[in-house]
């Protein structure tokens, strides 16, 4: 894969900000350890991105597409390994029902018109939560582009629609528990490890950074189990507004911050002393 991310640019980017990107093959090898392997956000903050605007709020689901492409490109051009958006929640079918019904649309189109370039990229699509309750015109659209993406070998792109960590973990306990029942394991083998191969991501690595913009506080059933040890970093700033700078600065405050997993903190220097 090149370094050069042909990601459609941003008109409204500032061109030195642009310019003073760097790609993977630029940055130490000290940056590179600091990054997070994947990065989990919540994308909180269209709606009122369009009030603000004084737009219904479709226009800010669609000016949340464009953030969504800054920040897969962003991502892609760092090395993170995995990135996984939070589109759709299973909680969101209460909103009203033409709202729904325009994300459902709005879903469809991005799929379409996106493919290609992902393709390009190199960028592997997987979408994650029960798309049964989709539409079968939805479905295959979405079948169609995780099969046209499979083999790539750059960034996974793990988009959560209809999804929610509760269900995610219930899914992967029920799967055991049909083992169970049929005699393919005993109740013994019901291990942490065991449910973590079937959960939705259960090929990567788990979440080290999640980000919620839009200035809640909460992880609203978010992947619940792959994101038991990551760091939290919230933002007032509205997904629409979330730029390549917001995700750096996301990702410096990650890279600040001493992950312990149980450690003391001394405990933590003496191993960095090796």
């Amino acid at each position: 894969m090149s370094s050069t991310v042909e990601f459609e640019s941003d008109p409204n980017a500032d061109p030195e900000l642009v310019a003073s990107q760097l790609l993977p093959g630029q940055l130490s090898d000290v940056v590179k350890q600091s990054l997070p392997k994947h990065v989990a956000i919540i994308m909180d903050g269209n709606g009122r991105w369009a009030q603000l605007q004084g737009k219904a709020r479709v226009f800010g689901h669609k000016a949340g597409v464009k953030a969504v492409r800054r920040a897969v490109s962003t991502a892609s051009q760092l090395g993170i390994k995995s990135l996984t958006l939070f589109a759709f929640s299973s909680e969101n079918w209460r909103r009203p029902d033409k709202e729904v019904s325009l994300l459902m649309e709005l879903f469809f189109t991005v799929l379409q018109r996106e493919l290609k370039l992902l393709d390009k990229n190199q960028v592997k699509l997987n979408i994650i939560g029960d798309t049964s309750r989709f539409s079968p015109r939805l479905q295959k659209q979405i079948a169609a582009a995780q099969e046209k993406t499979a083999t790539n070998t750059g960034l996974i792109l793990n988009v959560a629609a209809n999804y929610g960590g509760r269900w995610d973990i219930l899914q992967a306990a029920q799967k055991l528990a049909e083992k169970v029942a049929t005699g393919e394991i005993s109740s013994s083998q019901m291990t942490e490890d065991a449910l973590n191969e079937h959960l939705c991501m259960q090929n990567q690595s788990e979440v080290d950074l999640m980000i919620r913009t839009g200035g809640d506080y909460r992880i609203s059933n978010f992947v619940l189990w792959q994101a038991a040890y990551a760091e939290l970093v919230f933002t007032d700033t509205l997904w629409p507004d979330f730029d390549e700078q917001a995700f750096r600065d996301a990702l410096v405050i990650f890279a600040s911050r001493q992950r312990r997993f149980g450690l003391t903190g001394s405990q933590i220097e003496e191993i960095r002393a090796i």
